[in-house]
């Protein structure tokens, strides 16, 4: 697809000017964007156009049309949510026959259509790319087919604008599992164009953004593959004392020790100083609950606590211990372990293991980390559903490991894929960042002057 010729330059628009409170369709037609190609400075603004008019739109059939009895193992593909969700359609799990198929033609999808997830995780489109296997859609998704009036690479960015998408689901009903609005509904949805000529410019703007974050989507699945693959060489199955990769300086050396965790780590317990007492929250020490668990080193947290609040109670674990999240409702998928960059105190759901003598901290968050799924067999379920790991089962989690000196080279070695699986996804949330900043200059808001 072509990008940006060299030199070529957007206009910047101000932003300043009357804005116009009471926007809507009747009282603001055009907007202009701050961002705009040289070849279209000077035009008309931008006007609203209900979906409706830009595309045919067909919610998938009622659930009893597509019932499990009646799929077969291959022939015509049935379209999910995971395929608008994904964008992957290298793979189906269900098929009818081609009678069916007949049956159901008005559902049936064709290369440039758009999908959409109509429930659970709404609002996600995905366009159906030549070559795509013939196939329906499913209750769950909502098909669009573009009338030519309207770029369809274009037309999938406006509906995923957050502004649009609030429009799509801010009026969702339902209880627990809730869908998107009606189709009458979303045929109204009012939505700002330009020409055709300036969409096909935006759009191929925006595709070479996808496709350099595609790009490094690529590489950091690769590299964490990598690290997943090295790590089952590099510590030994369940019940084997030996890993099946170890580096020349060891090889041939005693074989791995078997221990309790209990024998490797001195547990702590964590609390929460009064949230009463307003002095206790103004301070700089790092405050570690779940929500800061996302990543293998932690430096810092959202919430922060002051000295007065580890004097009267808080604890505190040093630089170089681990954290283990033991309560809430991320247990049920995920058994969060962090290692400490810094002195830190953390929340009664998280448990510190303080590393004893001759056991390197990062090796043991490694080593815990490869047996995440013996982890997540042992979680319970506690009240109101929420996930719980029970200490004194932790304590005898029976774990296999070297000695200190091969712990800190294979620490070492992950380590180092750490670090470049960081600088990867730092870059990949950089590039989205740009997208959605160019974005918000190439699309008009309802704020925008008036053309």
């Amino acid at each position: 697809m072509r990008s940006k010729k060299k030199g070529e330059k957007l206009e910047v628009r101000s932003g300043k000017g009357r804005q116009d409170e009471s926007f809507s369709v009747q009282n603001s037609q055009c907007l202009i964007p701050r961002l705009r190609f040289p070849e279209f400075r000077g035009k008309e603004g931008w006007k609203m156009t209900p979906l409706g008019q830009l595309s045919k739109l067909v919610r998938g059939p009622f659930g009893g049309s597509l019932k499990k009895e009646i799929f077969v193992s291959t022939g015509y593909a049935v379209y999910e949510q995971q395929h608008a969700i994904y964008s992957d359609f290298r793979t189906f799990r269900y098929f009818i026959t081609e009678e069916k198929f007949r049956e159901l033609r008005r559902f049936a999808i064709a290369a440039n259509d758009i999908i959409m997830s109509c429930s659970g995780t709404m609002g996600k489109f995905a366009i159906i790319p030549d070559g795509a296997a013939d196939g329906v859609i499913n209750q769950a998704l909502l098909k669009l087919t573009p009338n030519g009036y309207c770029d369809i690479r274009f037309l999938k960015e406006v509906l995923e604008l957050p502004s649009v998408q609030e429009k799509l689901l801010s009026q969702s009903a339902g209880g627990a599992i809730k869908n998107v609005v009606s189709v009458k509904q979303i045929k109204a949805l009012p939505l700002r164009l330009p020409g055709t000529d300036e969409q096909q410019k935006i759009a191929e703007c925006l595709s070479s953004v996808d496709m350099a974050i595609a790009a490094q989507a690529r590489k950091l699945d690769a590299l964490k593959t990598h690290k997943k693959g090295l790590m089952q060489q590099l510590f030994p199955r369940e019940g084997e004392t030996q890993p099946r990769l170890r580096f020349p300086e060891f090889r041939g050396k005693e074989e791995w020790e078997v221990k309790m965790l209990d024998e490797l780590v001195d547990f702590q317990s964590g609390g929460t100083p009064s949230k009463a007492n307003a002095e206790y929250w103004n301070g700089s020490v790092p405050w570690v609950s779940a929500k800061d668990m996302k990543q293998l080193f932690l430096a810092d947290s959202e919430d922060h606590i002051s000295a007065s609040a580890v004097d009267n109670g808080a604890k505190l674990v040093p630089s170089g211990a681990l954290l283990m999240l033991v309560r809430g409702m991320t247990l049920l998928k995920d058994v969060p372990i962090c290692v400490l960059r810094r002195e830190m105190s953390f929340n009664q759901d998280v448990k510190a293991l303080r590393p004893k003598n001759n056991v390197d901290g990062l090796f043991l968050a490694l080593l815990l980390t490869g047996n995440k799924n013996r982890l997540l067999e042992m979680v319970t379920i506690a009240g109101h559903g929420t996930g719980k790991l029970d200490t004194d089962e932790l304590k005898t989690m029976v774990l296999t490991l070297p000695r200190s000196a091969e712990q800190q080279h294979i620490a070492n070695c992950l380590s180092t894929l750490d670090d470049l699986i960081n600088a990867a996804t730092q870059k990949l949330e950089a590039l989205k960042t740009h997208k959605r900043g160019l974005m918000q200059q190439l699309f008009p808001s309802p704020e925008e002057v008036k053309a």
